[in-house]
């Protein structure tokens, strides 16, 4: 080894794996309290930071929930590595899903809804919060004028904090605009709302939410909106267009430069 190998090629392996714990929890009441012991597995993954990502494992083996960060020594500590679990039990499981949502997801793009439905509701069998199968759902529902299907699975998705990670960006401004598009705006504008919470500097939101509200008949919030996009990006050009627009159609609406 030489003192020039960088400190990314001697560092040691990252962590991806299945993890166990054990604890004594007390269960019951009165004399027929008892003792007993929980066994718990978890799948973790390591940061950039070298911290940890866990995650529970549902009883077909697959990481759902909320993720949460503890520290490598956290891990190492209190919990069991177990790498057989892992190859035999949970990768195989893992591979299988991330395969079901990618054919649901290429059904979608070749406007194959029907069949993207089936691949995203098996999907959602084996893990029934995996957000990249809620939200194609979503989209098979709402591409079909499917509004009721649509709208329980808008409730699904509001309701999970994970739907609105910057990795699933693409998807819900996607989302919101069906829901737009299926003229169901105030639960569009309730789905920005909540997208927003989690993407404060993410123009597309303000500009999807603009229109939204134009096409609601509410003039004075789409420009509210719609300068707020161009405050973030004021190249994007959509939005440019758009604000120009309104200016045309409202002349002797004030809007600033």
């Amino acid at each position: 080894m030489t003192h020039q190998q960088s400190t990314a090629e001697v560092r040691s392996p990252q962590i991806n794996g299945v993890f166990s714990s054990t604890s004594k929890i007390t269960v019951g009441y009165g004399h027929t309290k008892k003792k007993t012991t929980q066994y718990i597995l978890i799948y973790a993954t390591e940061r950039e930071d070298g911290n940890i990502n866990i995650q529970t494992l549902n009883e077909k083996y697959v990481p759902t929930g909320a993720s949460r960060v503890i520290s490598k020594d956290n891990l190492m500590t209190n919990y069991l590595p177990e790498p057989e679990l892992y190859m035999n039990k949970v990768y195989p499981v893992i591979r299988e899903l991330s395969k079901t949502v990618a054919r649901g997801e290429r059904h979608l793009r070749n406007s194959e809804n029907y069949s993207a439905e089936m691949e995203f509701k098996k999907a959602l069998r084996v893990d029934e919060e995996n957000i990249r199968a809620t939200f194609g759902l979503g989209l098979s529902y709402l591409r079909r004028g499917e509004t009721d299907n649509g709208k329980t699975v808008f409730k699904r998705l509001v309701s999970l904090k994970n739907a609105f990670e910057p990795e699933h960006k693409h998807m819900f401004n996607e989302f919101g605009i069906q829901l737009r598009k299926n003229k169901m705006f105030v639960q569009a504008i309730k789905y920005y709302s909540r997208a927003m919470q989690y993407s404060q500097r993410d123009e597309n939101l303000y500009f999807n939410m603009a229109r939204t509200y134009y096409e609601y008949g509410k003039t004075s919030m789409a420009v509210k909106f719609v300068q707020k996009a161009l405050e973030i990006n004021p190249q994007m050009s959509q939005a440019l267009e758009f604000k120009s627009y309104i200016v045309k159609k409202m002349p002797t609406y004030h809007l600033k430069a």
